[in-house]
């Protein structure tokens, strides 16, 4: 029982403390707030739509991929940030490449949507 009271435990620690990043991003970060508009009018249009279920979960996993992959950009920003303010040139590539993810995560998302509306 112990043992089910600890994992109770550790649970809603992990539940508070990705809110609290949650929080955290939504309140400096801007494109955060843009890509999660963008994410409730792309669900809006995915249930709106007659898609079957796999291609629903496909466009809605997507958002949430995005969302996730901003979140790690903002998170490497941060660290980058507060490791050095000085100019490098490997800050510089790991703020790009944390950017480029996004990029990615944001194309493949509009992909699904191309192959599930014109396919």
């Amino acid at each position: 029982m112990e043992f089910l009271r600890a994992e109770v435990r550790r649970f809603a620690n992990t539940v508070r403390w990705s809110w609290a990043g949650w929080c955290a991003a939504w309140a400096s970060e801007k494109t955060l707030r843009q890509w999660t508009l963008v994410n409730v009018a792309s669900a809006a249009l995915a249930f709106t739509l007659d898609l079957t279920p796999g291609e629903r979960a496909l466009i809605l996993a997507l958002g949430l991929v995005l969302l996730a992959a901003e979140l790690l950009n903002t998170a490497i920003e941060e660290v980058v940030d507060y490791i050095s303010t000085d100019p490098d040139p490997r800050a510089k590539k790991a703020k790009d490449c944390g950017s480029a993810g996004v990029a990615l995560a944001a194309l493949a998302g509009g992909v699904a949507w191309v192959v599930v509306l014109v396919g």
